[in-house]
């Protein structure tokens, strides 16, 4: 009896994604779809949170100004920090993890690909549902972080906007619960054969370390936002001025310093990826390297009081929290002195990403040496008003994840797109983020020194009058730089140097599939033999864009 064999056509790779019936995005489930939906989600939040912020530097750009009044600022200084936090940084990070994190460990997708979707779609909820307050009576006008009593009605009347705050909260909760779980069932389950935990990307290290701490905060931090709602739907006293106000403060902290290092280590994944590449090195330290995330994660959940320094606690509690506080310097020292290692009579290739990366190692330092200083109760107790503290939150997480983001985008953007961001327009983008940045943010210390008191919606000192000037100005140059951004994002995509499979010489196995990869990522997973499996087969002479048999149907 005759057998007929009938080929498969070769699947089609995404050249032309964007182009694809708008029903493909609403119900994918391939990790790289929606990688890029969490990233645009999250690069669309920046836009927001950063006009924002430039209203806020208008009404403080001289003294006594009237831009906006003082409700509305509140309003403003309030979806500012919310919208970085929740909405920009960790949701574009989760975004980038979602696309890469597969492809480096060799896996086909996420180990729950319905879930992933899933807790995808709750974030457009948490976000519509923050906005909300806005048309609603008035938006959250408390702070970012939503300080007990001033959340409870005797304080807000009947406005829903801090119900719709709490309930965003909640869902973003939930979504990054999902996330986590799937980025560790995945990690742990799919990994190609042959790479150990010992051979993982450093960048999927760093996943795993901010999931186990998400899992471990995230609920915490859902509980309290439940306990605000039962104060204000069903009048019980957690957090009232009869109840506890300052145990809102320990639950919603439990979270809050772990988070900075939930937006913080996927970016030093990224770095720990980034300068091996460009200095022509493997990576100093791996061992070291793992240990000091761990290091990381277990000292974030034991320094969340210094935020408290200022309420009243045991001074046995402040000094405990205080040398909490000093140690966890030692783990990130340790990563410091690594990429620096690494870097070190390295052949370095100063591209744009790795000019990036050279304006995170300045910045964070910065911002960990006023941390030091922060760390110290007598100094807190002096600054804890005041703008010191917004230049030192700033440098560390605009410097720990803004910096880290650009680096890794003008990195990995040949890979999800297959083309070059043009490199003049990204030294334009670096420069002006650069001198912004410092402009607008170190000069704050100055203010904080001189007592210049935070979340005021306006001053009558003429004496931090310039100081402020020059501070508005800067943050304008930050707005320009990132117009350049989505300019060079939006010219490249479509009209972008074609950059091939391997425009940096990569370590690392997604490096190993084509630019953008197909929906199935590999046809056929490169052994791997250490941490830098793409190194290890050029050295090698093997080739690892080797074409699978294609599958015949008999």
């Amino acid at each position: 009896m005759a057998t007929t064999v009938q080929v498969l056509p070769k699947p089609k790779a995404y050249d032309d994604t964007f182009w694809k019936p708008i029903t493909l995005w609403l119900t994918t489930t391939d990790h790289k779809l929606i990688g890029i939906m969490y990233m645009v989600t999250g690069l669309l939040s920046f836009i927001i949170g950063g006009i924002f912020a430039l209203i806020i530097r208008l009404q403080l750009a001289q003294p006594n100004l009237s831009v906006v009044d003082h409700e509305t600022y509140n309003q403003l200084i309030s979806a500012h920090g919310v919208t970085m936090i929740f909405f920009f940084v960790t949701i574009f990070l989760t975004g980038i993890a979602n696309y890469m994190v597969p492809i480096m460990i060799g896996a086909r997708d996420m180990a729950f690909p319905r879930v992933n979707l899933l807790g995808f779609w709750l974030i457009p909820v948490s976000i519509l549902l923050y906005y909300g307050g806005f048309f609603t009576g008035g938006a959250l006008n408390a702070g970012w972080t939503g300080y007990a009593p001033l959340t409870e009605k005797a304080y807000q009347g009947h406005s829903l906007g801090v119900d719709f705050w709490a309930l965003s909260i909640i869902v973003w909760a939930i979504s990054g619960i999902m996330a986590s779980t799937n980025f560790l069932t995945t990690i742990v389950a799919l990994r190609a054969p042959g790479m150990k935990l010992t051979r993982l990307p450093l960048f999927v290290w760093a996943q795993i370390s901010t999931s186990i701490l998400l899992l471990i905060v995230g609920a915490p931090l859902a509980a309290a936002m439940i306990l605000v709602e039962f104060d204000r739907q069903l009048g019980t006293q957690f957090f009232t001025t009869q109840g506890r106000p300052v145990l809102y403060q320990h639950l919603f902290w439990f979270f809050g310093h772990p988070e900075v290092y939930i937006m913080i280590l996927p970016g030093f994944g990224m770095i720990s990826e980034i300068i091996p590449v460009f200095a022509r090195k493997p990576i100093f330290g791996y061992i070291s390297m793992v240990a000091a995330l761990f290091g990381i994660v277990f000292l974030s959940m034991t320094v969340w009081a210094h935020h408290m320094f200022t309420v009243g606690m045991n001074t046995w509690v402040e000094g405990f929290f205080m040398l909490m506080t000093m140690l966890i310097a030692v783990p990130t020292g340790i990563k410091f002195f690594n990429w620096i290692a690494t870097a070190w009579w390295g052949s370095i290739e100063f591209t744009v990403p790795m000019k990036f990366v050279f304006g995170f190692l300045a910045t964070f330092l910065i911002g960990g040496i006023t941390g030091i200083y922060l760390a110290s109760v007598p100094v807190d107790t002096q600054l804890h008003q005041s703008y010191y503290v917004v230049a030192h939150l700033h440098y560390v997480l605009f410097g720990g994840s803004v910096f880290t983001i650009f680096a890794g985008l003008y990195y990995w953007f040949p890979k999800i797109t297959g083309r070059m961001l043009n490199r003049t327009l990204g030294e334009w983008n670096f420069w002006t983020l650069f001198v912004g940045f410092n402009g607008t943010f170190l000069i704050m210390h100055t203010l904080g020194l001189e007592g210049m008191p935070r979340r005021i919606a306006t001053y009558a000192n003429p004496a931090w009058a310039a100081n402020n000037a020059i501070i508005t100005v800067s943050s304008f140059l930050i707005a320009f730089s990132v117009l350049l951004f989505f300019i060079n994002i939006i010219r490249s995509w479509y009209g972008g140097e074609i950059a091939g499979n391997d425009p940096w010489k990569g370590n690392t196995l997604e490096w190993a599939t084509t630019s953008p990869p197909p929906p199935y990522n590999f046809a056929k997973v490169p052994p791997v033999r250490s941490f830098m499996p793409l190194r290890d087969l050029r050295e090698a002479g093997e080739d690892p864009y080797e074409p699978a048999p294609v599958p015949a149907q008999v």
